[in-house]
């Protein structure tokens, strides 16, 4: 099934939600909205997404030019659609430990502390109650994913996002639990009794997450669960061994996201320094994927032993992350490594400190001021108010003096930043783009755009675009620019990062569906059973 048959799938009268909410934050709500997505959408069933308020540093660009969480873009993909700001309307980006970027709609209306936007919310209920009733205007079916647990106490007064937002819309709820950390039980019991009466009501089912072993040996628990709050237990969903769902904002614990890597691949060194308030890590993941690449997440510049290539990330708070990298050593271990014949690469805010100024005079990020960059490009970067969002695809250009000139590097991604980079660097453009809204081709000179920067050694370059290392292309590219000289090994070739991530969305699928299969879900939705397969 694809995205067109998608298109075709028969809407249904009276619309149905069903909202999936969690005992503890990375309980398994986006992996479980994930799968009945993908469950009903191959099953032509008209469905979407919903988070009302997300909380991440991962975020991507909608169709409409917005800002919604990775979470959200991950889900629209399992239905086979692209994202929507209706799947996300409010999406919070830490910029400090009391604070955050506000982003509602898909776009930045400013800065708030956490007291702030309490006090904020209930302006916002209905924005995402009317975004809810968009996406049922559309589909049929709508997943709703909660945030954090609903049994959070201090913040049950204006929620918009878990029991607040279910009896806004009038929906059922199921809670899912993550075995893995032990206590199950106890979590599950625990949120139930937390909840007001009217909100137990809502409770149609318990899902237990990442089992392993012999399910018999849960029944006593499941039937004593039962017994005392008169829930059922849905589904008991197995530990899926090196499954890879893009995080919300969650770095995998292992620097590895695959345990079947061949060992005579691994050739290429990659290190991401990973600052406080690194954004948009999931760049990393076709990298930290790819049998032939060994990348790795270090925060401590002793953990570093050298690399062929260093990778600065995004950033959401580039002066911060920046001093960060001096106070830590890593400024020296950088140059040190160039000098030793390394490359670099910066990402969006990472390729901001790469220039020889970052300039906030209008304290967009923090207070306002300029700090120094690593001065490893001619350029400089001012930060404005207004955020770039945008959809792009092109090429690499194929040397840095011939900028007219392409190769067959192909280029996919967004640009989510805020700032403007000027300065002699930017004459050696990285990339030729052209937005994906825009009917013309990369081929037309007169519609493109350059991005980015490399410089004349041939060892820095810079961009601003995310997911640059999901093209094919663009890893192998990568990896040859990366590899030493001498290495006489061949490149890893035909790793498809595109379809390894929707294959990985169908095993998932697969694996809930034996559990919660397609008519306990359709009963869960008061849908009519027969409805599966029509067109």
């Amino acid at each position: 099934m694809n995205q067109s048959s998608t298109k075709n799938a028969k809407k249904f009268a009276s619309p149905a939600t069903l909202m999936i909410q969690g005992t503890t934050s990375d309980a398994g709500k986006s992996i479980l909205v994930t799968a009945l997505c993908r469950i009903l959408a191959r099953n032509n069933i008209s469905v979407a997404p919903f988070k009302s308020q997300n909380m991440a540093l991962n975020s991507a660009v909608t169709k409409e030019g917005g800002e919604i969480g990775r979470a959200q873009a991950v889900q629209a993909e399992a239905c086979y659609l692209e994202p929507s700001v209706t799947m996300n309307p409010v999406l919070l980006k830490p910029n400090s430990d009391l604070g955050a970027q506000v982003i509602v709609n898909g776009n930045a209306i400013g800065n708030m502390q956490a007291q702030a936007y309490h006090h904020y919310k209930p302006q916002l209920l209905n924005t995402v109650v009317d975004a809810h009733k968009k996406l049922q205007s559309e589909y049929n079916v709508i997943i709703v994913e909660g945030a954090g647990s609903p049994a959070e106490i201090n913040l049950r007064e204006h929620d918009i996002a878990n029991m607040g937002f279910a009896e806004a819309i009038d929906c059922s709820v199921i809670i899912v639990a993550d075995i893995d950390r032990g206590g199950v039980f106890a979590h599950l019991y625990g949120t139930y009794e937390l909840l007001r009466e009217s909100e137990k009501k809502r409770v149609q089912g318990f899902v237990i997450n990442r089992f392993r072993g012999d399910v018999s040996l849960l029944e006593p628990g499941l039937k004593w669960l039962e017994d005392k709050t008169g829930v059922p237990t849905l589904g008991v969903i197995p530990y899926i061994s090196n499954l890879h769902i893009e995080a919300e904002d969650s770095l995998a614990t292992k620097n590895q996201l695959t345990a079947d890597k061949k060992e005579s691949y691994q050739r290429c060194k990659i290190v991401v320094p990973m600052y406080p308030r690194a954004s948009n890590h999931t760049d990393f993941d076709a990298l930290r994927i790819h049998p032939q690449i060994d990348c790795q997440f270090q925060k401590e510049v002793s953990e570093f032993s050298g690399a062929d290539i260093i990778i600065l990330p995004g950033s959401k708070h580039v002066r911060g992350d920046l001093q960060w990298l001096r106070d830590m050593g890593w400024e020296k271990a950088i140059k040190r490594h160039l000098r030793l014949g390394g490359k670099v690469i910066g990402i969006c805010g990472g390729y901001q400190m790469l220039g020889h100024w970052v300039h906030d005079p209008n304290a967009i990020e923090s207070d306002a001021g300029s700090s120094m960059g690593l001065g490893l490009l001619d350029m400089e970067t001012t930060l404005t108010e207004k955020k770039t969002l945008r959809n792009v695809s092109g090429y690499m250009l194929a040397t840095a003096s011939k900028t007219t000139r392409r190769n067959n590097t192909l280029i996919k991604g967004y640009e989510i930043h805020a700032g403007i980079s000027s300065g002699p660097a930017l004459k050696s453009p990285l990339l030729q783009l052209a937005y994906n809204d825009n009917e013309s081709s990369a081929d037309n000179k007169a519609e493109c755009i350059h991005d980015g920067a490399i410089n004349t050694d041939y060892t820095v370059m810079g961009s601003y675009v995310h997911g640059l290392f999901d093209e094919t292309s663009m890893l192998e590219y990568c990896l040859n620019w990366g590899l030493p000289k001498n290495n006489d090994s061949k490149v890893a070739k035909n790793f498809n990062y595109q379809e390894y991530k929707n294959a990985e969305i169908d095993r998932l699928a697969d694996v809930v569906e034996v559990v919660m299969p397609l008519e306990l879900i359709l009963d869960l939705l008061r849908l009519d059973k027969n409805i599966k397969g029509r067109v």
